[in-house]
């Protein structure tokens, strides 16, 4: 009998009917599920229920992560400014005869992660939620994170199921830029626990609907809520359903902790509790890096400053206090001797080579003996000190490290006849206080408030500041400034559609508000994070947000 020799073919099939025949047998071994774990600079965690709290740090990791507005931001590179691009809107227009009507045209194909659609109806409940009263959905809760960021968006209407009409009380180019911070929330998932909420009127079943909504939020986005404690912990998971497919998360799970306090948060990340930390202590910076982590930081358009009372009998309506303050602070000894490098010396909201930084004729720079002759010259010195207080917190969203620099600052400014008193409260406190206003109790007597902004779009960054009519409780104008140069300039840019005249009309008026030292401009933060060199993937951005969906980490 004779044997044949097997054929190379017939022994690889062999092998491979071997090999499957092998792996059905023998007991699956799962993939590891990999988790990101962050430590958060927020005291809580940001709300949930659509519209965050907690400043933007709220949007970073409760906002964009959970949900999408109609715009969003490009935040795919590290060397190219952010700009706004298309997300639940594919495009929009604004109306040739009437300027304050806008269309936008929604993305098809949509699903909420209840599995509802979203759709024109969705976009008009989302809109109403925040701006009409007698909705029932609305919540005032939403309205003071949102309408100050929106402040001209008065309507909604559905045109067809892919169509909507946004009106504005006035002609607005900025409010596509504005529409960034309008989360899409789903009405269906809001509507079915209003149906099973409990409450003697609609009213406080609408509250109960949004308590749970914010346990078990429904948006678009491409991280879902998997597990809440508050003040503890936010797990999220990935959206496999994601409708960018391109933006589908690489890491299973995402879990965000608040740790408010520096230290306690370097500590985390060397002892290896988490993954990911937000303003690492500067003064671990050296230890991180030996340790083999890494420290990611790029210029952000944020501005860290004192915003100062403009209401009369406010020390600060000197306008050679205002100067003399800013030429007393050595930015650049701040930058090496308190923050190990990670800040960039601010010389107004935006510096040289950005197109809206104009060409101011007051130079903010440290010049202490101009200082000290322009405090002279408005009857203060040594034997007679102006005493000024500015309300901070101990943490919080983008206020990098609070405490340590305002009494950077109270030292520095001692050198040039000011007596800074610091009243320091609880970050989310402070931010309601600033929409609240200089003249609100809450302000305790302070003449200034250090709430660090961020400055990636021209309202934010100059608008509701320096408008009038953007004073309390409007948005953000906390210290009354009214100034009629800076009103008309406003109105220029809002209606200038054409983009290269719009950011002319911006120069403008940021050098004016820089000649006019319309703040006390210390520091542009450059958003350090602690990263474990098991983490892969990540782009560190010229924003104030960041994308965590092309982040993986090795289980």
């Amino acid at each position: 009998m004779r044997i044949e020799k097997p054929t190379k073919s017939r022994l690889a099939t062999a092998i491979t009917l071997l090999t499957l025949a092998t792996a059905l047998t023998l007991p699956q071994v799962a993939r590891a599920e990999t988790v990101l774990r962050i430590g958060m600079t927020a005291a809580d965690i940001p709300r949930t229920l659509g519209q965050p709290d907690q400043g933007f740090e709220g949007n970073r990791f409760t906002g964009n992560t959970m949900y999408d507005g109609l715009t969003g931001w490009d935040l795919s590179s590290a060397t190219k400014a952010s700009v706004v691009i298309p997300a639940l809107a594919t495009e929009w227009a604004v109306d040739d005869a009437d300027k304050k009507k806008w269309t936008f045209k929604l993305r098809p194909g949509v699903t909420f992660h209840d599995g509802s659609a979203f759709n024109a109806d969705a976009v008009v409940w989302n809109v109403d939620k925040v701006l009409k009263q007698d909705a029932v959905q609305f919540d005032a809760s939403q309205v003071g994170v949102t309408a100050s960021r929106m402040p001209t968006l008065v309507s909604a209407k559905k045109i067809d199921d892919m169509t909507v009409e946004l009106t504005t009380k006035e002609p607005d180019s900025f409010l596509p830029i504005n529409l960034t911070n309008l989360f899409m929330a789903s009405p269906t998932k809001w509507q079915a626990l209003f149906d099973k909420a409990e409450g003697a009127d609609a009213k406080a079943k609408s509250q109960a609907a949004w308590a749970a909504f914010a346990r078990e939020a429904s948006g678009t986005g491409p991280w879902k809520m998997s597990k809440f404690t508050p003040r503890e912990r936010l797990e999220l998971v990935k959206n496999d359903a994601y409708w960018n497919k391109d933006r589908v998360p690489k890491t299973d799970k995402m879990v965000l902790l608040p740790m408010p306090e520096a230290n306690a948060r370097t500590a985390a990340l060397l002892s290896g509790q988490v993954d990911w930390v937000e303003a690492p202590a500067p003064d671990a910076v050296k230890e991180i890096t030996a340790r083999g982590f890494k420290i990611e930081k790029n210029e952000q358009p944020h501005v860290w400053p004192w915003q100062f009372s403009r209401v009369e009998g406010s020390p600060w309506n000197d306008i050679r206090v205002r100067k003399a303050a800013n030429l007393c602070i050595d930015r650049e000894g701040l930058k090496d001797g308190l923050l190990a490098g990670l800040m960039v010396p601010a010389t107004g909201t935006f510096e040289p080579g950005h197109p809206w930084r104009g060409k101011p004729t007051f130079e903010i720079k440290y010049d202490l003996k101009a200082a000290q002759a322009l405090m002279k010259e408005a009857g203060y010195g040594p034997t007679k000190k102006l005493e000024v207080k500015t309300q901070t917190s101990a943490s919080g969203s983008g206020q990098m490290l609070p405490l340590p620099m305002n009494e950077y600052l109270q030292q520095a400014l001692a050198e040039c006849y000011f007596d800074v008193k610091l009243d320091v409260i609880e970050w989310n406190t402070l931010f309601t206080n600033w929409r609240r206003g200089v003249k609100d109790p809450s302000a305790n007597g302070s003449n200034s408030t250090n709430v660090t902004y961020a400055a990636m779009d021209p309202f934010f960054a100059l608008v509701r500041f320096l408008q009038s009519s953007m004073a309390p409780p409007v948005s953000n104008n906390w210290g009354f400034i009214n100034n009629p140069k800076f009103d008309e300039l406003v109105t220029k840019a809002r209606t200038t559609f054409d983009a290269t005249a719009r950011d002319a009309a911006l120069a403008e008026l940021h050098a004016a508000s820089v000649d006019d030292a319309a703040f006390l401009y210390v520091a542009h933060d450059v958003g350090p994070r602690a990263l474990s060199p098991k983490i892969k993937g990540f782009v560190q951005p010229k924003s104030w947000f960041v994308d965590f969906s092309p982040v993986s980490i090795t289980p």
